[in-house]
This record gives structure tokens, sequence and C-alpha cells, in this order.
């Protein structure tokens, strides 16, 4: 592992090359910070792939990558005359610093344990905000669907709303299935709408009360459905048939060959 001035040394040169390619390469110095956003995202995205998969030197290169970007953004503000990275990185140490009173505040050595740290953690974020700001501000409106519901419930829960006993949340998943099946029985798409999303949030919250990220869940469900219906793919193509050429009933057996194989 390199020690602190060798970082500190890696990131003045990461400084330094992002300088050389604003100031002489065309396509560095024409963007803007809404022209690099959605790569931003796909950056983001990336990571998280390498981190699933568990890939260490992908993952490197990755936070390389968002590494990049955020000294681009930074850059780009300091031209502007908005901020610079000795800005931004000075925001997040002040904040990180009040946020964790019990290590560097009034608080520091008190024994905690992370569960009690994360029970408190919204509360003591409350405390820095001003009075146009509030616990769920934070979250970004394009924030995907089903990470937006998992923050919320953790920010709630981080408030002390949330179940007293995780078995409960049963009980609500079972009422809003119950209601998105009246609804569908409704002439009404925006009510179906509606309870889909009430039964959706309830199960997310019931994934997270077990200690179960729905994200991760539901793209390892993704990853199997792609395996096996490729499995259907293929066996149809060397049958020399197509799907049309098949009722459910016969590609739901070709299904089940793909299942009992562990696809």
């Amino acid at each position: 592992m390199h020690t602190k001035e060798e970082k500190m040394e890696a990131f003045g040169r990461l400084l330094d090359t992002m300088d050389a390619l604003r100031e002489r390469c065309p396509w560095n110095a024409a963007q803007t910070m809404l022209s690099i956003r959605p790569m931003t995202e796909e950056e983001v995205y990336e990571l998280s792939d390498a981190i699933v998969k568990e890939d260490s030197g992908a993952t490197a290169g990755e936070i390389g990558d968002l590494l990049y970007h955020m000294v681009f953004y930074a850059r780009i503000a300091q031209e502007q005359g908005l901020f610079d990275i000795a800005d931004c990185l000075g925001i997040i140490c002040d904040k990180m610093v009040f946020r964790h009173p019990h290590v560097f505040g009034d608080q520091a050595g008190k024994q905690l344990s992370a569960k009690e740290i994360a029970d408190t953690w919204e509360l003591v974020k409350a405390k820095e905000k001003n009075g146009n700001k509030t616990v769920m501000s934070g979250i970004p409106d394009s924030m995907p669907a089903l990470l937006k519901a998992m923050s919320m419930q953790e920010k709630a829960r981080g408030c002390g709303f949330d179940w007293e006993r995780r078995e409960d949340v049963w009980a609500k998943v079972s009422e809003e299935l119950g209601e998105a099946r009246e609804a569908c029985g409704e002439d009404d798409p925006a009510h179906m709408e509606e309870e889909f999303g009430d039964l959706l949030f309830a199960c997310i919250n019931a994934a997270r009360l077990y200690g179960v990220d729905p994200e991760k869940a539901l793209s390892g469900t993704c990853s199997k459905f792609r395996r096996r219906f490729g499995y259907l793919e293929d066996e149809i193509k060397r049958r020399g048939i197509k799907f049309s050429d098949l009722s459910l009933e016969q590609m739901d057996a070709i299904w089940d060959e793909g299942k009992s194989k562990g696809l």
C-alpha cells in the first residue's frame, strides 16, 4: 500500500492531468457539467457492477474513473468562479466531522455500535439542515425508483419511524397485495398504478427489514431469467422452429428443462 505522501502525490497528478486536458484537448475543453453528467451516471453503475462481481482490479479502475469525473466538475466550476476542488474537500470533511461527534466532537471516545450510529444518523444530519430542508429533501428526484424507495425507508428508520417488529411488515404486504388485486378489477389505470406502487414499496420495505438488498435480489432474479430464457431460445433454434410454433405449455416445458439443469 502507498504512504500518505504518495497518495497526495497521486491526487496532485490527477489535478495536473485534468488541467492539461482541459487546456489542451478540444474535446475535454468543450465539456460542461451537463454534458458529462450522463457519463458519470454510467460510471457509477460500472463501479457498482465491479463491486458486485468482487473484481478488485475493475473496482480500482472504476473508482479512478469516478474521481476523474469529480475533479472534472470541480475544474469546470473553478473556471466559472464558483468553487474549486479544495472547497469540495473542505465541505465533505466538515460534514463528516459534524456527523461523527463520537469521533471528533464532545462525545469522542464514546463506545457506540455500528447499529447505534446508524439508528441516529438522520437525527444528527437534521441538526445541520436549515429551515428549508427536510429529511427527504436530499433524495434526488431522478434517482431510480427502487433505490429511491430504499433511501427513503432508511432515512425514515434513522429518525425512528420504522416497524417495531419486522414480522409485522407482512400484514402491510398482504394489505397492499389485496388492494392491488382489487384495483385490477376496476377500469382505472391510475388507481392500478398507485396500488402496484404501494405493493412494491411494501415489498422493498420487507426486504430491508430482513437484511436483504432488494436491488441485488432483483438483479439476481433478472440474471436467472436471462439464463433460462436464453436456454429456451437456444433450444428452439436447435429444434429448427420458432416461438410461434410452440404453445405456452410447450415453452414452459422447455423452461423447466433449463431450470432442472440449474440455470
